[in-house]
């Protein structure tokens, strides 16, 4: 594969666009056959069904179809002939610009009675705050070197916030795993098998990457969703934190991810669109391990009919297996009802995945894996129903769903191993910013504190010194009856 083409289709893989709204599709969520206290709920809206609300170029590839096999012939039109948003001189229909926003404020925590106004972002998703200095492939919308020409996104469009939050009404992740457990063993479970009568033997293999299925598609992905209806879900500080990181992308054009350092990525970057590519899941009855990888290698180990310790939770730890120490992806145990896998994940250390929003270690799952299948009963794949508690960063749980479509047994001939990841720093945050060092080069450097906020320290330390962050109680701008 000549290096043009190789170029064309890492820069169509990693800004995959849905351009307009998808086709109806068949129901996302499976039929489980009995109304459950806590799985299973219809979605309030599917992604997949919603336009993206922006900006963003329109550049011809959608989830679920094949890239191009060719590269585009020298001095031919590019995909990027058309803009899904408005230039500041020619704003959304209906709509009154603020006299100041993100894009040309000198202090965005000043401006926090702004935030639930969608205009304050120029009506952004938070992926689009990526796209405005084309950080990802290099192509930018902003097309001067002036924060303040950053592109409008769509106005009338947005995800409700019905389709975030979870339906269910359980305040922790305790009580809702509890529940579903109780729930089993009325039904006759939680299920106990050996080898031989194991039911979900037919899930060992490997599943579509996310941006080659429309139905891996979610709201985590931040494409379809307004900055403002995410922020409501976050308390105060949780807000701000976000607000920062948009801000830094598209104002300072300062974006500061952790794989452009290799950092680690966190419990949350799981669900990110571009982090992930193949899902490779071997499942037997006592341990189920889920891999996937290409930021990072995300492996997540499914205990069977394990207990969490518990007695320090009062104290201010959280559920755990092992040591009282947070693992980047936390410590998973679950149960079988039936061919269903239902599992809880604690010891979380608190992160963030880019343009979405920062969790804390308070953070903890319920996942649900169901299978999906067709008219004749045959396994397809899995549904991935996560709600996510985290009572310091979230104002009240969420709701993540996702499809995971089966694409090899490991046993067929183009079932490709898995990759394992290794990450070689070359790039390195000076003076904010990240720059490319080549080897031999010889700099100053301030190693950051990993365990702490190191964007945030960066970010502090360049671009905010004469900026008034509140530090007393800060008062929550989203109010919902």
């Amino acid at each position: 594969m000549n290096t043009l083409l190789k170029h064309t289709l890492a820069t169509a893989v990693a800004v995959a666009t849905f351009i307009t709204a998808a086709p109806a599709l068949a129901q996302r969520m499976p039929d489980i056959g009995f109304e459950s206290v806590g799985r299973g709920r219809p979605l309030a809206a599917d992604v997949r069904q919603a336009q993206l609300v922006g900006p963003n170029w329109l550049r011809g590839f959608v989830p679920g179809q094949p890239l191009p096999t060719e590269a585009p012939q020298p001095g031919a039109a590019q995909p990027q002939q058309q803009i899904n948003g408005f230039r500041p001189s020619q704003l959304p229909p209906n709509t009154k610009a603020l006299p100041v926003d993100i894009f040309t404020t000198k202090d965005f925590y000043a401006d926090r009675a702004l935030w639930s106004d969608p205009r304050y972002f120029r009506c952004s998703s938070g992926y689009s705050t990526e796209e405005q200095w084309g950080a990802l492939v290099g192509n930018p919308l902003i097309l001067s070197q002036n924060a303040a020409d950053g592109v409008w996104g769509n106005c009338d469009r947005d995800l409700p916030r019905e389709a975030i939050v979870s339906p269910y009404g359980f305040k922790t992740a305790q009580a809702h795993y509890e529940a579903l457990k109780k729930e089993t063993t009325a039904r006759g479970g939680p299920n106990k098998y050996t080898f031989k009568d194991f039911p979900a033997a037919q899930w060992n293999g490997v599943f579509e990457r996310p941006l080659f299925s429309v139905d891996h598609q979610n709201w985590y992905w931040m494409r379809h969703t307004q900055i403002p209806t995410v922020l409501s879900v976050l308390t105060p500080e949780y807000q701000a934190r976000t607000v920062q990181e948009y801000y830094h992308q598209v104002n300072t054009n300062a974006a500061l991810w952790p794989s452009t350092f290799c950092w680690p990525e966190g419990f949350m970057r799981r669900w990110h669109m571009a982090s992930v590519w193949e899902h490779y899941i071997i499942a037997t009855p006592d341990v189920v391990q889920i891999s996937a990888g290409v930021a990072r290698n995300f492996v997540t180990n499914v205990y069977l009919d394990r207990d969490f310790t518990l007695e320090d939770e009062a104290s201010g730890g959280v559920p755990r297996l092992g040591d009282a120490v947070p693992r980047w992806y936390g410590e998973t145990i679950g149960f079988w009802d039936g061919d269903v896998l239902i599992t809880w994940t604690s010891n979380i250390q608190g992160w963030k995945a880019h343009s979405a929003f920062e969790f804390s270690s308070k953070m903890q799952s319920i996942e649900i894996y169901t299978p999906n299948r067709d008219a004749s009963g045959n396994f397809t794949g899995l549904n991935h129903e996560t709600v996510l508690y985290d009572p310091e960063a979230l104002v009240e749980p969420i709701r993540i769903v996702r499809n995971l479509n089966k694409i090899n047994d490991y046993q067929d001939a183009d079932a490709t191993p898995y990759t394992f990841i290794e990450c070689v720093q070359s790039i390195y945050p000076i003076d904010g910013r990240g720059v490319p060092m080549s080897p031999g080069t010889t700099f100053e450097f301030t190693p950051p504190d990993i365990y702490g906020r190191p964007w945030a320290e960066i970010w502090d330390k360049s671009f905010e010194q004469d900026m008034k962050k509140d530090e007393g109680e800060k008062k929550d701008i989203f109010t919902f009856e």
